[in-house]
């Protein structure tokens, strides 16, 4: 009898663990997108201020689909050529200016637009969709500069995007700053119990498109990120060319890198080219 009651207990505990463990595995299937991106969109009559002269550029993507995008401009009237900045999952571009003068001292101008549902553009926010605008983006430099006048740069979810279109288009070089290997792997390090392969709806693998990147890569990553572990980034390496750079930041977090003189140090150096 005692067996019995214990066969069923392992039952019971069974049933449980298994409703739980499925209850959460549908939960994070069908809340990715809200745990991955967090956009502040803008009423399209919204007037940005910055204190660098700007341009706010508008692409009609389709009847109803628009692609809002920030031109930032040097001091110089004959810029040096273009950053494309491909930011991070929150907000919209207003979070970047502070960013864009790095570039700017150095006589880039810096284009950063804004995914779907970010900022003033709209449109589905999907993979192929974030991927698409990209590259009317990149279509739009190339027509005012030459390819190797274009650094692509990408940030934290940026990264993803970045690294696409430098596999797909000829550009300068690529930077990134934060990245992590691709989604699904990203995510396993927060729920390794489940199949994030197979469960993910954005795969943004950046080390499969490094393996199609020409250009030189360097890469910035602190030992102290806690959101895109270093672990998780450092999984690159091994697919960098012999003159790429995976610069490591000691201590660095996720959000500070700008902090640390080994950061401008590199970008200077790699700008003044």
């Amino acid at each position: 009898m005692p067996k019995v009651s214990t066969k069923r207990k392992i039952y019971r505990i069974s049933i449980v663990v298994t409703l739980i463990y499925c209850s959460v595995g549908i939960a994070l299937y069908h809340l990715q997108e809200k745990l991955l991106f967090h956009p502040v969109p803008l009423d399209r009559n919204f007037k940005f201020k910055f204190d660098i002269p700007f341009r706010e550029i508008n692409i009609a993507m389709n009847e109803t689909d628009n692609l809002n995008l920030i031109q930032f401009f040097p001091p110089d009237s004959l810029p040096k050529g273009v950053v494309i900045y491909f930011h991070g999952n929150r907000g919209n571009v207003t979070r970047y200016e502070n960013e864009a003068r790095i570039f700017l001292k150095h006589g880039y101008e810096v284009w950063i637009p804004d995914y779907p549902s970010f900022g003033k553009t709209t449109g589905p926010l999907t993979e192929e969709n974030i991927y698409r605008q990209a590259k009317e983006v990149y279509k739009l430099a190339h027509s005012r500069f030459a390819a190797d006048s274009i650094i692509i740069f990408g940030r934290s979810l940026g990264t993803g995007v970045a690294s696409y279109i430098a596999a797909k288009e000829d550009c300068g070089r690529l930077i990134l700053e934060t990245p992590y290997y691709s989604m699904p792997d990203l995510a396993s390090d927060y729920a390794p119990i489940y199949p994030t392969g197979r469960m993910a709806h954005f795969k943004l693998p950046v080390g499969e498109y490094l393996e199609n990147v020409k250009e030189p890569v360097t890469i910035f990553h602190g030992t102290a990120d806690k959101t895109i572990p270093y672990r998780c980034a450092a999984k690159l390496k091994k697919v960098l060319k012999s003159n790429d750079e995976f610069i490591t930041i000691e201590n660095g977090a996720h959000n500070n890198l700008n902090d640390f003189p080994l950061f401008h140090q590199k970008l200077d150096s790699i700008l003044s080219l």
